[in-house]
């Protein structure tokens, strides 16, 4: 097993393990205002070189794979595109914010991980600097499985600004079960009608908004009409774990634990937060019970 991390200096880093690019992480995006340009994982594969990640879907173009995106920070919008105002359903603001880059201060290849760590400055769209943040990401290949890997995210924001940056969602502001906001994960075209995972239980949107400390997905793919099984692990440590989860299967398939689907937390001048997820990618079909052991890897990586 040989772990190796090709750096595109001033662009993104690439993970591969044995000639399969796992991820690549994106950390200076090239979108445009509305899409709130911010780092993302795409494309993101299985060890077996599946794609499970989606790059700007037709349906909603800021969408990025896997990426850190907030609806609502306050009245700013680091998700992309339009805002949910109450009455007025989706309206289109000069009000999509940036994540942008500042430094990598490590990148450390192991024999069984490949580690980063990013900081970044937040801007609204009109400038103004808001937020500081350092984020962490691990590539984790777990001890005996040759059939699965673990992402590691971990961020601690810093509210830098002057004005009160309260996170919350379009559920918050006033839309029944639409409490998106976070670690999101948008799957790719042929995963939609796939099936969620839960402890002890498989379904679809009937899920959505239920509260767990993980959630899976498991969808096929074109061509090869195989599967594969994400699985979302949130941290104990986070604020309102368990959370609620944002999640679809018919429309498209996605994944978001969400820390403010239903109840906003609060982000004053000063503020630091943390959260942290493990994201696990495997092979194959999963049921409710080897999703668990699936999720042990993630809680562990």
């Amino acid at each position: 097993m040989t772990f190796s991390a090709l750096h595109d200096v001033g662009r993104a880093i690439e993970v591969d393990l044995d000639g399969t690019t796992l991820a690549r992480y994106v950390y200076v995006p090239t979108d445009v205002q509305l899409e709130s340009p911010r780092p993302y994982l795409h494309p993101v594969r299985t060890r077996g070189g599946d794609l499970v990640t989606a790059f700007r879907p037709h349906d909603h173009v800021w969408h990025k794979g896997i990426a850190w995106s907030l609806p609502v920070v306050g009245g700013h919008n680091f998700w992309g595109g339009p805002t949910y105002v109450h009455g007025q359903g989706y309206v289109q603001l000069e009000n999509d914010g940036s994540m942008d880059h500042v430094a990598l201060t490590d990148l450390s290849v192991g024999p069984d991980r490949v580690d980063l760590t990013h900081t970044l400055a937040w801007h609204t769209q009109s400038g103004e600097h808001v937020i500081d943040e350092q984020r962490t990401l691990g590539f984790v290949v777990p001890d005996g499985r040759d059939d699965a890997w673990v992402l590691t995210f971990e961020t601690t924001m810093t509210n830098v600004s002057s004005a009160d940056l309260t996170l919350g969602s379009p559920t918050t502001r006033g839309r029944e079960n639409a409490g998106y906001g976070g670690l999101f994960w948008r799957g790719p075209r042929s995963f939609t009608g796939g099936t969620l995972l839960a402890p002890g239980i498989s379904g679809g949107e009937e899920i959505r908004g239920s509260r767990g400390p993980w959630m899976g997905f498991v969808g096929q793919h074109d061509e090869t009409g195989g599967a594969s099984t994400v699985v979302i692990v949130d941290s104990t440590d986070n604020p309102s774990h368990p959370p609620q989860w944002f999640a679809r299967t018919e429309q498209f398939g996605c994944l978001n634990p969400a820390p403010f689907f239903s109840t906003e937390v609060p982000f004053t001048p000063g503020d630091t937060l943390r959260f942290r997820y493990a994201v696990v990618i495997a092979d194959g079909a999963s049921d409710p019970e080897s999703a668990a052991g699936l999720a042990a890897l993630g809680s562990s990586a």
